[in-house]
């Protein structure tokens, strides 16, 4: 029992710790000090993007910073507390995505996650965040090509060839990409 519950609290201890940081959500909270809900305006979405159309590309870089810092620091966390080990440092990370998309105070309606997402992969390996940035960039670049060449079938084609190599790619920690 003793052995269990040595393994699987560190778990639940990341898991809760994660989602509980995850669900702090500073679009809402900027936009509550200014006096109003961020949810009833722009795309209706608490996240970034959403701060930027309805407070100013300033804010929206400040909830970017802190979104990526919560959930970075959150894996930096876990790893000096368990000695990092990757298991419980995603766990953690999986954890801070899901409470900052699926805040139970504000009745499961957060942001998407990317800035979070992106700052606990940069805290979990560099070269994730890498791949990530990468993969992003690139569809954004096909999907303007999309848009100027008005060809979709060409840049639907690249776009899921692109995607199919990055849903491949071999990373599984730090041994698969030394």
């Amino acid at each position: 029992m003793q052995a269990f519950l040595k393994t699987v609290l560190p778990y639940v201890f990341c898991a809760l710790a994660g989602y509980l940081a995850g669900a702090v959500n500073f679009a809402w909270l900027l936009a509550k000090k200014r006096g109003f809900d961020i949810r009833t305006k722009g795309s209706g979405n608490a996240g970034t993007t959403n701060a930027g159309r309805t407070m100013g590309s300033g804010v929206a870089a400040v909830v970017f910073v802190c979104d990526a810092l919560k959930s970075a620091l959150m894996v930096w966390l876990a790893d000096f507390l368990f000695h990092s080990s990757p298991s419980i440092q995603t766990v953690t990370m999986a954890a801070c995505v899901a409470g900052h998309l699926y805040p139970f105070y504000l009745e499961f309606q957060g942001g998407k996650g990317i800035a979070v997402l992106l700052g606990s992969a940069l805290a979990l390996d560099w070269r994730l965040f890498l791949i990530l940035v990468a993969g992003a960039a690139m569809n954004f670049l096909l999907g303007l090509l999309i848009v100027v060449m008005l060809y979709s079938s060409a840049g639907s084609f690249t776009t899921a060839r692109i995607d199919s190599f990055m849903d491949g790619c071999p990373y599984q920690g730090e041994q698969a990409l030394m």
